[in-house]
């Protein structure tokens, strides 16, 4: 029998009616931003990053958590003294400031929200430091100052040998004209920029195919790739604010972004304005998801529903500024390909990758 992510205890169905109810009831709080200076601008709900417009520019807020990619890096810790929380650290200020920089904001200040069970799970000197400089090294790649945190103690919530690390980041989009706002058309060109690995969605499900391994997190994921899978599960995160802020100083306009975490592939069609995501250059499947697909199993269609099956990062731009947008990229260091067009059918909304023979309709992601 195939695994799903429904089958780890996650149900996007379930977490999306609660958002969207979140929704509802923040967006009648938004007459008090006028006292502050602020407003809401259009379109901001339901966005990876909260904007607040003022005369000259816009701030952004964004909070997120890692999940429970930290469970992973604590059995790989015990079972070899590896470890991986310096990386632990870095992916959780990389899935904060991705979210912040899909509105054209870049970060300004991060903080930390690290909770335990215990306070002697900070005893623990070399995996303490290794999750404070991860932080440290996190904010460097954003261009953020660390700003502060919160260190609970929550007994009887958090598991005594836990951590559960989220946080938050404030950021600014100046001028105004920085702004992306979905402004995209029919034709134009999605970049893809690669990820390394899961980076911080799925983990659940991840969790669940090691427990079937007779060797766990040892497994050699094998396909040319010398890792275990353990190890090529806690690759850091890439961080991709770099990428926007060069697309900014070059003035390549970026119609959209999208972070691809949480529903996979299906988050290409995050933008509420039905369009096909045609995606004609999908590379091969990376070594890790392979693994997975073989060890899960897991169908073909439900890994590209989960993971980023190898993108980490997408960009809708008109064909004009193609060149250009590959060029920041490059320069950010980042691996960037042209892998497909927006198409316009009427009211169809969908994303399809016509050689894998896939197809997921704008039902299948209800964020709004």
């Amino acid at each position: 029998m195939s695994l799903s992510y429904e089958s780890s205890g996650v149900n996007y169905d379930q977490l999306d009616a609660f958002k969207r109810a979140c929704q509802r009831a923040a967006k009648t709080t938004a007459p008090l931003l006028t006292k502050h200076g602020y407003a809401e601008p259009a379109s901001t709900r339901g966005e990876s990053s909260y904007l607040m417009e003022a005369a000259d520019h816009f701030l952004a807020h964004v909070e997120e958590g890692l999940g429970t990619k930290n469970l992973v890096a604590d059995v790989v810790y015990a079972q070899t003294g590896k470890n991986f929380y310096r990386e632990i650290s870095i992916d959780t200020v990389a899935t904060i400031v991705n979210d912040l920089i899909t509105c054209g904001a870049l970060p300004i200040s991060v903080a930390m929200h690290a909770a335990v069970g215990e306070s002697a799970w900070f005893t623990d000197a070399k995996r303490m430091e290794a999750l404070v400089e991860g932080w440290a090294e996190g904010c460097r790649q954003a261009g953020a100052v660390w700003g502060g945190g919160e260190t609970p103690t929550l007994r009887g919530i958090v598991h005594p040998e836990a951590i559960v690390l989220a946080g938050s980041a404030i950021g600014k989009v100046f001028p105004k004209s920085l702004r992306i706002t979905g402004d995209v058309k029919e034709g134009d060109a999605i970049i893809f920029l690669a990820s390394s690995g899961v980076q911080t969605n799925g983990l659940s499900l991840c969790r669940l195919i090691a427990e079937k391994l007779p060797q766990g997190y040892q497994t050699p994921i094998g396909h040319g790739d010398e890792r275990t899978y353990g190890e090529a599960l806690l690759a850091p995160s890439v961080i991709y604010v770099d990428f926007v802020a060069r697309c900014q100083q070059a003035g390549v306009k970026l119609n959209y972004v999208s972070h691809v975490t949480g529903h996979g592939w299906r988050k290409l069609m995050r933008l509420d304005e039905p369009f096909i995501y045609e995606i004609t250059t999908p590379r091969e499947i990376p070594a890790l998801f392979k693994f997975m697909m073989e060890a899960g199993p897991i169908t073909l269609r439900e890994a590209y529903a989960t993971f980023n099956m190898g993108v980490g990062f997408a960009a809708y731009i008109s064909q004009s500024q193609v060149e250009a947008t590959l060029a920041a990229a490059k320069a950010a260091g980042n691996d960037a390909w042209v892998a497909g067009r927006v198409k316009k059918e009427g009211s169809r909304k969908a994303v399809v990758v016509p050689s894998l023979g896939l197809e997921y309709s704008g039902d299948t992601l209800q964020v709004r």
